[in-house]
């Protein structure tokens, strides 16, 4: 994780897993990030009662996949309207034979938000593994096939979120990956909120760039199973790529590369932009609800 230029707590590297467990639970008491991870759990809670979700959950999680793509990609530039998103999904518009750059770049976000619904239950056990799956879902038909579904090596380079600075060579991407696991491992303890470690993780894939292509498309689409799979959107009906998309993508991608400085300031910006995304997430999630209670996807 990027380390600190100043005295801010930073999880970059710790040497045990109690001096990582003490460093985000530093991070957790920034100012402002013990609040944002309430709300954003007490939102969460309030979507996992709703009364649509008792009977129809496959169909509130499959909307929400939709709205999530359709946000995911506009936050990547490809700004398409819902409607046309939810047909392509649902197969009642077709996919275009010769896709311009919009659509290829829409088909690959609906791949990988759609195979979030199948990498939940290695999400917070094998992260590589669910890496790799949603890269090959994301990527498929957009890179050479020796590059889809595993990191960057040699002399290869990722060329996007520029706004980051550049990537870093790709010899430090296995070490920065291997700090997933034990981060990821803090969820459930009672001094983290699972918040701060799902931010944290976004943060990292976005920062570190393992892929040549489709970093922030798949970094979006881990969060959204780790939601799920820490148990703080169990329904997976929560929305958090529209969170991220309020303020515009200019937002989105200031607070990563805040996050990127290191500094107190800039950790407590993404840390609290990911909670109020996650907020606006399950507020939507409950907009699906509703939607699917009336009968008006459409």
């Amino acid at each position: 994780m990027p380390p600190a230029p100043s005295p801010a707590p930073s999880p970059r590297s710790p040497r045990s897993a109690a001096a990582l467990l003490a460093q985000v639970a530093a991070l957790a008491a920034l100012p402002g990030v013990a609040e944002g991870a309430d709300a954003a759990r007490e939102a969460c809670t309030r979507l996992r009662f709703d009364e649509a979700l008792r009977r129809r959950i496959p169909e509130a999680a499959g909307e929400s996949r939709i709205r999530g793509a359709q946000a995911s990609a506009a936050l990547d530039g490809a700004d398409v309207a819902l409607g046309r998103v939810r047909g392509l999904v649902t197969g009642a518009q077709p996919w275009p034979e010769r896709p311009d750059p919009v659509d290829q770049a829409l088909r690959g976000v609906v791949r990988a938000t759609a195979e979030t619904e199948h990498v939940v239950g290695v999400a917070l056990r094998t992260p590589l593994q669910a890496l790799a799956r949603l890269h090959v879902a994301a990527a498929a038909d957009q890179l050479p096939p020796d590059q889809v579904g595993r990191p960057r090596r040699g002399d290869e380079t990722a060329r996007e979120l520029v706004d980051l600075g550049p990537a870093g060579p790709a010899g430090m991407v296995a070490d920065r990956l291997a700090g997933l696991a034990p981060l990821l491992s803090l969820v459930g303890r009672p001094t983290v909120p699972a918040l701060v470690v799902l931010a944290l993780v976004h943060a990292e894939i976005a920062s570190v760039r393992p892929f040549v292509r489709g970093n922030a498309v798949v970094a979006r689409a881990f969060e959204r199973a780790l939601l799920q799979a820490s148990g703080l959107d169990p329904t997976g009906v929560a929305v958090p790529e529209v969170g991220h998309l309020a303020g515009g993508s200019a937002a989105y991608v200031g607070a990563l590369a805040a996050y990127g400085t290191g500094s107190p300031a800039g950790v407590t910006l993404w840390l609290r932009h990911c909670a109020d995304a996650v907020v606006a997430g399950a507020v939507e999630g409950e907009r699906v609800c509703a939607a699917v209670r009336t009968g008006r996807l459409s």
